[in-house]
């Protein structure tokens, strides 16, 4: 009895270490996205503050009921505060903007001259720009999906998502978790989609900030992958990053992507190839879906048909190739 007694005390007291460790851990990770949220809030203050004396641009409006001139703030106005002056429809519909007739922007990136402006949306009659940046946003999206429907002990790390093509049927996002032989279940699969479908509802904002390398590398110094990617981004773009955040998920990539996370329809998180072995116990994982944009439907038969071509392994670049940001600008 008395050895009995001894076990058990042994087993909880084991119990409660574990416990105690899982606790830590989430407490860890919770921090790193506290601290890295902080130092995205201080550094958008910063730029704000730092436009000092307010210049006014000149923003021709190309586009429905009519084509029309608005004076706005030069670093501060938006196209979507352009989207403002026009009606409640221009807000709704915008997805992406299109400067000077060439340059994909994002909607809430402030405007940096004056300049022409047309607003996209999806149904307009060339869709290859704005499907692109839905693309590399379900992308985005994904990986902060991911980060929700994992457990701490799971050790999920993010890797990357390569440039978004849409020919491949597949919007990707590429992980590290620490188990070498995960087989997820449809269940599992449904429970990642159903996260993608919980952002899409909250309507969050998505955010973009230039900074410079020194700032990303303290952002990102939890991140082994990420840190490791950072030197060759900086390189190709003058020693600045261009982080987007949505929510409490921040990650890197070059943009652009539509204005919120309401513009994802109907969403299916289709398969997670293992790619390789990490390390004695982790392996990169290839989590694939697919989607829609919001107010898009298709029958039954059809998105059936174009979940199972998300499911074949996207034969984009793998995780463990060297990274090579001017590759993936000239891919997406």
């Amino acid at each position: 009895m008395a050895a009995a007694t001894k076990l058990l005390k042994k087993s909880l007291g084991a119990f409660t270490q574990i416990q105690q460790c899982r606790s830590n851990a989430n407490l860890s990770a919770s921090t790193s996205v506290g601290q890295r949220n902080e130092l995205f809030n201080q550094e958008q203050r910063r730029q704000r503050d730092a436009v000092g004396r307010i210049e006014k641009i000149e923003v021709r409006y190309l586009g429905l009921p009519e084509d029309v001139t608005l004076i706005m703030n030069n670093n501060i106005s938006t196209p979507f505060n352009c989207a403002q002056h026009l009606s409640e429809g221009h807000c709704k519909r915008s997805a992406l903007a299109l400067v000077d007739g060439s340059v994909p922007w994002d909607m809430h990136r402030p405007l940096q001259e004056s300049c022409t402006l047309q607003l996209l949306n999806f149904n307009i009659s060339e869709p290859h720009v704005v499907n692109k940046a839905f693309w590399r946003t379900c992308s985005f999206m994904l990986g902060a999906a991911l980060q929700r429907a994992f457990r701490q002990e799971a050790n999920l790390q993010l890797h990357s998502f390569p440039g978004p093509n849409i020919k491949s049927g597949s919007f990707v996002h590429d992980i590290v978790l620490g188990v070498q032989n995960w087989v997820p279940t449809k269940a599992e699969m449904r429970a990642i989609s159903a996260e993608m479908v919980k952002l899409a509802a909250q309507d969050l904002r998505i955010e973009r900030l230039e900074v410079d390398h020194e700032l990303a590398k303290e952002m990102f110094k939890d991140s082994r992958y990420k840190s490791e990617q950072l030197p060759s981004i900086a390189q190709q773009n003058q020693s600045r990053v261009t982080l987007y955040r949505l929510g409490e998920h921040i990650d890197i990539s070059r943009g652009p992507m539509v204005a919120s996370t309401r513009f994802l329809g109907k969403c299916t998180v289709s398969a997670a190839h293992k790619l390789a072995n990490e390390g004695p116990s982790s392996a990169f994982y290839r989590i694939q879906g697919v989607a829609l944009p919001i107010g898009f439907a298709l029958n039954h038969l059809a998105y059936g048909l174009l979940e199972q071509r998300a499911q074949k392994l996207n034969s984009a670049r793998m995780p463990n190739e060297p990274f090579e940001e001017q590759r993936q600008m000239q891919l997406s």
